[in-house]
């Protein structure tokens, strides 16, 4: 039922390769010798070496900058919080008042 359809090629499509010749007594070879690969270039940049001390500081300076940017987002989570629980608690108490008024008449 499900059989496979293989396709019949009388002639080759891909690269004929020629059969290697085996070299006779007289016949020198000669291997081509690669090209020499060029030097990396020297970089003319200076070379930042950290001390011991410069390596502190930038550990305190990162220290820093991570404790004030979380200070900061957490502050304006903490703002996002408590404004919407004063809307939450205003929409409670009009609600209250208008059907307290709707009660009344």
């Amino acid at each position: 039922m499900l059989r496979p359809k293989i396709p019949t090629n009388p002639t080759p499509t891909g690269a004929v390769m020629p059969l290697p010749v085996e070299p006779t007594a007289g016949v020198i070879q000669h291997i081509p010798t690669p090209a020499p690969v060029p030097a990396a270039p020297v970089s003319t940049r200076p070379v930042v070496q950290l001390t011991p001390g410069a390596m502190v500081a930038l550990i305190g300076g990162g220290t820093a900058v991570v404790l004030v940017v979380g200070a900061v987002l957490v502050s304006m989570l903490l703002a996002v919080a408590v404004t919407a629980a004063s809307v939450a608690v205003c929409a409670v108490v009009l609600r209250s008042m208008l059907n307290g008024q709707h009660k009344h008449r």
